[in-house]
């Protein structure tokens, strides 16, 4: 009967223990892992040369940066392990080798001379501390099995890095690299090696500090000793032959660092706002270059006290590598910790009112599309549109100006009129193809004065815009981490042809906008630039390109007080040229926009005109036009007039006969232009009436209304008398013909072309018809409505 109970009882033993394995193997599958394993670490915004830029503390107020076992040293791992856990690669969690050895060990001395934890048991006491009892070690060993089970070799290594203390609130290895040395782990010296080592055998009394050094030091050379004993000691880089001991004396030599290294916390308006923008990502590697930031930072900071007498306390800039569309620096604000103007806003990711920056997307568009050149006259004269009137910044007028001229002095009714021309919804199309996103989708929501600062964009988007125009029109997504992702394709917002007919434009030196300081100093080479000032003196900004870089910066208040001082010329752009100067290349090479691009052609036009010279032009110059849109209007200004030598009147061919005759040419002004200068109390030499019977004929075109403008809705001020808001009444004809105005079929008055009429206005819907002395006429009709 023994032979059989023994083996029932070998059969039971084997059935117990299977069930025990199968329970255990339950438990460690069905019981959580550490919940400490999972923690949130630290985020690392770095440079783009891997450098922390700035680290964050964990959410549980620990050090903890992200740790990638391949970018830690590979020499420090094979110590590590050397050191700490031989057969790390090969058991379940708990080394029985280990264990035995041990054992005996410490039988043999009588006390506990020596452990068998491996950096599995280790992890779990970091994550799960308990007592030191003999239970919490059999709970230690299960943990550690559970690990091994659900978890790889790898991944349990570089849980072991990630959570190792290192003293205070700080674990893992990389934080005690940046802490204790400056620098990540991925290249470490023998020393560093050594320290890193020693350090978390008790980490609260060897971290660096003045009263750690000298325990610090022997635990270190100590470690050192052990590494040398095993033939673990790294030898140098790229396994370079030194002799062991000459190394170990380099490391006893090498002193240990006495204290901790603050972690960095540069940058912070754009660390604060990446970590918000990629939730849940423990490393962001930006685009920033460490020299471009701190130098942009202490431009901004070194003028911050002159600009805060003015009353301006918030000013953000930001750069841009124009090869590579990369953002190199980002400034959020003058100062992070000045709560009392919210110092830490992003500025750079702030909508505001960029004023007038936006016109030279304006000009570009207009020249791509042909509605005017360069040197072509455009009307600067009061002009209403609704209820909106722009004014220039000085609130005076010039009549007619070049184009250029109007881009450069920042005139304002140019540009509105040209923005009616390209289209509003066209304009905005382009500036989201810009990379714009910030714009009101709802149609309709922006009008003409969008062209003047009606419109709100940030920093970044308008570096966005510039880049397009250093670009040759090509607009590219600007880039500002570095994930990897393949780059969007570059969109064309207009031709190179309108991008290097506007930079030319902004790199004139002798402009309104042009800083004072700038006048004794000099420009930086390659500029071209805008400047802007919103309404009211709140936004003041400031942004161009140089041969390498486009920056844009804006200084105002976040909380919209105006200042006086919020010019952009005088706030916004000393630190714009300063920045570009600062970052430009130290040799001067070939301006690239010393030869215009293939799709311009040199053409001949009217020297003040800038339209296609007749033979009343004496004077003419050749300028540069796209080659699809070449002017071909002739000059409408100059008229070369047939006159009666003796009377000086005109005469047409039909009545020539019998008189002396000769050539005159004389300039003649648009309607609108006449009409502006009379209400100035200005006159201008106009050409001679046509002596009786020699009227020419021939033909005309019909008068175009010009106020009310096309869609306008007039509002009634309720208690006012409708004789005190009259409706002004004007239209553009040839020459300076009798115009007569009818309202609703009704005649109201008539007058010569340079001259205004009045109009009471009355409630509802009414057709305005203006007709000359052949018939020819235009309506137009205005809505008057009751302001409620």
């Amino acid at each position: 009967m023994a032979p059989r109970f023994t083996r029932k009882r070998v059969l039971g033993g084997a059935l117990l223990l299977l069930a025990l394995t199968l329970g255990a193997l339950a438990a460690a599958w069905g019981l959580p892992l550490p919940e400490r394993l999972s923690a949130a670490h630290s985020v690392v915004v770095e440079y783009r040369d891997g450098t922390a830029a700035h680290v964050f503390l964990a959410p549980d107020q620990r050090w903890r940066v992200p740790t990638r076992l391949e970018e830690v040293d590979p020499a420090y791992l094979q110590a590590l392990l050397t050191l700490e856990d031989k057969r790390f690669w090969w058991h379940p969690g708990v080394d029985p080798l280990a264990v035995g050895r041990a054992a005996v060990t410490n039988v043999l001395r009588g006390r506990r001379v020596s452990g068998a934890s491996t950096l599995t048991l280790q992890l779990v006491r970091v994550l799960e501390p308990r007592p030191r009892t003999f239970t919490s070690k059999l709970i230690e060993s299960f943990r550690a099995a559970q690990l091994e089970l659900r978890l790889s070799k790898r991944e349990i290594l570089a849980a072991y890095l990630q959570f190792v203390p290192y003293g205070r609130n700080m674990e893992g290895v990389e934080a005690a690299a940046l802490a204790y040395f400056g620098h990540r782990a991925t290249h470490l010296s023998a020393a560093e090696m050594a320290t890193l080592l020693a350090v978390p055998q008790n980490p609260n009394r060897r971290y660096p500090s003045p009263e750690n050094t000298a325990r610090l030091k022997e635990a270190r050379d100590g470690v050192a000793q052990r590494l040398l004993d095993e033939g673990a000691l790294p030898l140098g880089p790229e396994g370079a032959r030194v002799v062991p001991e000459t190394l170990l004396a380099e490391v006893r030599a090498t002193p240990v660092p006495p204290r901790l290294v603050p972690f960095a916390r540069e940058a912070p308006h754009a660390a604060v706002w990446l970590r918000a923008q990629r939730p849940g990502q423990g490393r962001l590697r930006t685009t920033l270059d460490a020299g471009a930031q701190r130098m942009v930072e202490r431009m901004m900071r070194d003028a911050a006290p002159g600009l805060r007498t003015q009353g301006i306390h918030n000013g953000s800039a930001v750069v841009v590598d124009r090869e590579r569309a990369e953002v190199v620096a980002l400034v959020g604000s003058f100062d992070f910790f000045d709560t009392e103007h919210g110092g830490q806003l992003p500025g750079f990711a702030t909508t505001r009112s960029p004023g007038s920056a936006l016109k030279p997307l304006i000009y570009a568009l207009a020249i791509e599309q042909g509605l005017a050149g360069p040197d072509q006259r455009v009307a600067d004269i009061p002009a209403a549109y609704g209820t909106y009137a722009p004014r220039n910044f000085d609130g005076r007028f010039q009549g007619l100006v070049r184009l250029e001229d109007a881009l450069s002095q920042s005139l304002n009714m140019p540009f509105v009129k040209l923005l009616q021309r390209i289209g509003v919804e066209r304009f905005l199309g382009t500036l989201r193809l810009a990379g714009v996103t910030s714009l009101v989708p709802d149609p309709g929501h922006y009008g003409l004065s969008a062209a003047v600062g009606g419109i709100e964009l940030t920093p970044l988007e308008v570096a966005g815009v510039y880049l397009a125009l250093a670009e040759n029109g090509h607009a590219r997504p600007l880039k500002l981490l570095e994930e990897g992702q393949p780059r969007a394709q570059a969109q064309v917002l207009f031709s190179p042809g309108a991008a290097w007919l506007t930079r030319r434009a902004l790199s004139l030196k002798d402009r309104p906008d042009f800083p004072e300081r700038r006048r004794l100093t000099g420009l930086p080479s390659q500029v071209h630039w805008k400047t802007g000032t919103s309404f009211g003196h709140r936004d003041a900004w400031a942004a161009g390109s140089g041969p390498r870089h486009t920056a844009v910066v804006w200084t105002g208040n976040f909380d919209n007080t105006p200042s006086v001082h919020l010019v952009g010329a005088e706030a916004s752009g000393p630190l714009l040229f300063d920045i570009l100067e600062g970052l430009a290349p130290r040799e001067r090479g070939m301006d690239a926009d010393a030869v215009p691009p293939s799709d311009l052609t040199r053409v001949e036009v009217c020297a003040w005109s800038g339209h296609l010279p007749t033979e009343a032009c004496s004077q003419r110059r050749f300028t540069y036009a796209e080659r699809s849109h070449v002017p071909t209007e002739p000059c409408p200004y100059h008229q070369q007039v047939e006159v009666d030598a003796v009377t000086g009147l005109a005469v047409s061919p039909a009545c020539r006969a019998g008189r002396r005759t000769e050539s005159r040419v004389f300039l003649t002004w648009p309607a609108s232009i006449r009409r502006w200068l009379t209400d100035q109390h200005r006159l201008l030499p106009q050409p001679p009436d046509f002596a009786p019977g020699c009227e020419p004929g021939g033909a005309r075109r019909a008068p175009e209304i010009v106020s009310p403008g096309a869609g306008q809705v007039t509002l009634l001020l309720p208690g006012v008398a409708a004789e005190q808001q009259e409706v002004p009444l004007e239209a553009e004809v040839e020459g300076d013909r009798e115009l007569s105005w009818f309202v609703d079929g009704t005649f109201l008055a008539s007058a010569r072309a340079d001259e205004r009429v009045w109009w009471a206005p009355s409630e509802g819907d009414h057709e305005i018809l203006v007709s000359d002395d052949r018939g020819l006429s235009a309506r137009r009709i205005l809505k008057v409505r009751e302001r409620r």
